[in-house]
């Protein structure tokens, strides 16, 4: 079990003070970012620790994420665990808008989110002091160091799931190794995505008997939604023409995205691009570069259909990614021609998607790796390769049948991995079914 008797440090102390006057200022830049998106005055208030719900009675498993993507990545296992804990309830905390958003179209059954509090000491204790969860679950590498100490004060079980920490910081962790194993000491369970990641975390002061290499939580996801009128509508207008995606592109790669789009409409004149940038809010960035090129488009977010002119359909919108991959199966996920880390490719391939990425997706290294062996992912660097295999997979369709029965494989091989991480969980938190409430 952790040891919690551990005195804080200096470097811990220091931070504790330096974000404690720093918080006004973080706050009014805080708040200004929820205002922006509209959120209401309440939830703002949520980041100062302040509930806009109501705790539930018995037992409450809270996982606190960084956005959008660590978000979803756990609602699966949320369901899981429902099943598994039948009088459990849940609660999820992320940071952005987006997020809140997405979580509210696919919240599981006793779950409710809320906006984490800031990480001084009122918010964090008001936050503690009216939820008290009984386990505590941070995705990925969101490191808060004063919401987990206070959390561990409590006896609040902690395990930081899904455990990914870039190189760089693991190194700025292991030049503090007397304040990295104080907060490390905290969590009962890491559960990483790799073995690199383990041994990081192990050189990085944590204990070796709570480190446990496991598997992505991304690739054991509920597929994307679909919306199956808009797919019948889109397919009406795109009337039997060729289709590929290029989804989640960033700055910087759309050049090369409709440069290999130019190069493979001088063969196909009909073929249409399907183009799902990342952040939707780039979309007069977006509209500009096409417009350099020549080329024409519709746009989702502005209501236009695609017709028989139409060589690139921007699906600028959020939440429908699913829909999209439904109609096409060719899928290029960006985050990837840049050195931005990647996307979570068991998405397209739960869909049935062939995948295509560039070589920057050192986010999902473990993710792709049997993908590309067993042939239901390609890499390439550069827009002729990337044209070269979408013509390949147009041309062929017992080389794309192939290609999309690899993928979905490498998911179906990882779903298994769900029911362990479950177990795993309830076992070094001590989570157990609780006998239902005796009726007044």
């Amino acid at each position: 079990m952790p040891d919690h008797s551990e005195r804080p440090t200096l470097l811990y102390t220091l931070y504790c003070g330096l974000t404690g006057v720093a918080a006004p200022i973080v706050w009014q830049t805080v708040r200004k970012k929820l205002q922006a998106a509209d959120v209401p005055v309440e939830r703002q208030h949520e980041r100062l620790g302040h509930a806009s719900l109501p705790r539930p009675n018995g037992q409450l498993i809270w996982f606190h994420a960084a956005s959008v993507g660590e978000t979803l990545s756990v609602i699966t296992l949320i369901k899981r665990l429902g099943q598994r804990l039948p009088q459990a309830e849940f609660l999820i905390t992320s940071g952005t808008p987006t997020s809140a958003a997405l979580i509210a179209k696919r919240m599981p059954p006793r779950t409710r989110h809320q906006f984490p509090p800031l990480d001084t000491s009122g918010p964090v204790q008001r936050f503690l002091t009216h939820w008290r969860p009984d386990a505590g679950i941070f995705v990925e590498s969101e490191i808060w160091p004063r919401l987990i100490v206070e959390s561990a004060d409590r006896k609040i079980p902690l395990a930081l799931l899904n455990a990914r920490l870039s190189d760089k910081s693991v190194e700025g962790w292991k030049k503090r190794p007397v304040t990295a194993r104080f907060i490390l000491d905290k969590f009962s369970l890491f559960l990483t995505q790799n073995d690199k990641a383990a041994e990081n975390l192990r050189q990085m002061g944590a204990a070796p008997e709570r480190v446990q290499s496991g598997t992505n939580l991304k690739a054991m996801s509920d597929p994307l939604p679909v919306d199956q009128n808009t797919v019948s509508q889109i397919q009406n207008q795109i009337s039997g023409r060729p289709v590929w995606i290029a989804s989640s592109t960033h700055q910087g790669e759309e050049d090369a995205v409709l440069a290999a789009h130019a190069q493979l409409l001088k063969q196909r004149p009909d073929l249409l691009l399907l183009l799902i940038p990342r952040h939707p809010e780039r979309r007069d960035e977006v509209h500009a570069l096409i417009k350099q090129t020549g080329l024409t488009a519709a746009f989702r977010s502005s209501d236009q259909a695609i017709t028989d002119t139409t060589q690139i359909y921007v699906a600028d919108t959020l939440g429908e990614t699913g829909t999209w991959y439904a109609i096409c199966p060719i899928v290029f996920l960006g985050g990837s021609l840049k050195e931005i880390g990647g996307h979570n490719p068991f998405e397209p391939a739960q869909a049935g998607a062939a995948v295509i990425t560039g070589p920057g997706y050192y986010n999902f290294a473990e993710t792709f790796a049997p993908l590309i062996e067993t042939g239901g992912a390609v890499e390439i660097n550069s827009a002729p390769q990337l044209a070269a295999i979408v013509d390949k997979w147009l041309s062929d369709p017992s080389a794309l049948n192939s290609a999309r029965t690899a993928s979905k494989s490498c998911v179906n091989t990882q779903k298994s991995a769900l029911n362990d991480v479950v177990e795993t969980l309830c076992t070094r938190l001590d989570l157990r079914p609780q006998d239902p409430s005796p009726s007044g």
